[in-house]
Parts: structure tokens; C-alpha cells; sequence
């Protein structure tokens, strides 16, 4: 089975839930419910691998929480090291806080151990609106690092392409999907 298939499938067994009036699908990938298997990890680690110019990366960032499963596969594969955006604070020198802007909550994400010129290859599971990985990018920017590349399994809409023209930012995504009512919609 391919990617696309496979993610396809994935998506089409996954239950919706309703956050207000936000429709947020329930997957594997996304959510870790219901379980991961590893044929879908594996074909999401090799099409990732595939799409990046691992020359250009120096660290991978992962963001709490479902990003951290794919960016741990890579960086082990990959051999590259991994720094985590947190959902909780450490007061450490020099860490970053910034704002978590999702379709359904706010929060705060915090980055520490970020250097000045590191090439960082951003990693997520799903964007929607935007306003997570808008404030992801800022704060890469402001440790002085330079970011490579973002690669996102889920698309959901047109924040993707939204971000890219307000950041001129490398931004790929396995899949292109969105919501009608409760249903997934392939684009």
C-alpha cells in the first residue's frame, strides 16, 4: 500500500468529535487513538525521509505532543539530534515561550536549546489554522537559528498555504484533507 492510500484509509475509519464548532478527526497519527501500527508509522518515516535535504538539517525540532513521535523516529533514523517544543516551562537560559493557537485551545509552548545558525527541520503532525506553527517560526527566528524545512502529516485546509505566503517558508505535507461537517474530505 502506498502513502496516500494508506493515510487515505487511515483517515476514513477515524471518528470525528466536535471541539465547539471546530470537526477534529480522531487518528493514529494524530491523536495516538486508536493504535499506531507500524506499517502506517514506517511509510510515514520513509516518505518524510524521502522528501527532506538532510545536508541542510542540523537538528529536528518536534512539537508536543503528537509531533514527537515522527521526529524521534527521524532523528534516530537520521542520526540527527532532537529538540522538543514543550508544553510546560523549565525557566532555563535562553528558552523560548510562545503562543499556542490551535482551532479548538490556546496554550504556550516553550523551546530551549536552540542555537544561533543551527539549521532546524520543524516537525508536526496536523496543521489547520496556522497558529501553532506561525508561532513555532517566529520563535526559531528569534533564537537566530535558521529554519530548513517544516513537514506536517496532515494538511487540514488552507492554513498551510496561508503560512507559506506569510513566512516564504519551506512547508511540506504528506496529505491535503478537510472537513465537511463530519466528514474527511480529500483535496
Amino acid at each position: 500500500m502506498d502513502l496516500k492510500e494508506a493515510l487515505r484509509k487511515s483517515l476514513e475509519n477515524s471518528p470525528i468529535v466536535w471541539k465547539g464548532e471546530y470537526a477534529y478527526f480522531v487518528n493514529p497519527l494524530s491523536d495516538g487513538v486508536p493504535r499506531l501500527n507500524y506499517e502506517l508509522m514506517d511509510l510515514v518515516l520513509e516518505s518524510i525521509i524521502k522528501m527532506v535535504n538532510w545536508d541542510e538539517v542540523d537538528v529536528i525540532l518536534g512539537i508536543e505532543a503528537m509531533g514527537l513521535p515522527i521526529s524521534t523516529l527521524l532523528a534516530y533514523k537520521m542520526k540527527k539530534p532532537m529538540i522538543v517544543a514543550r508544553k510546560r516551562s523549565y525557566g532555563l537560559e535562553g528558552e523560548i515561550c510562545v503562543d499556542q493557537s490551535t482551532g479548538y485551545s490556546k496554550g504556550e509552548l516553550y523551546i530551549n536549546d536552540i542555537k544561533p545558525g543551527e539549521r532546524i527541520l520543524i516537525v508536526d503532525d496536523v496543521l489547520s489554522t496556522g497558529g501553532t506553527m506561525y508561532s513555532i517560526i517566529n520563535g526559531v527566528k528569534e533564537s537566530k537559528a535558521i529554519i530548513s524545512e517544516i513537514i506536517i502529516i496532515f494538511e487540514k485546509g488552507n492554513g498551510l498555504e496561508q503560512l507559506k505566503e506569510k513566512t516564504n517558508e519551506n512547508i511540506q505535507s504528506l496529505i491535503r484533507v478537510d472537513m465537511d461537517g463530519e466528514n474527511v474530505v480529500f483535496l
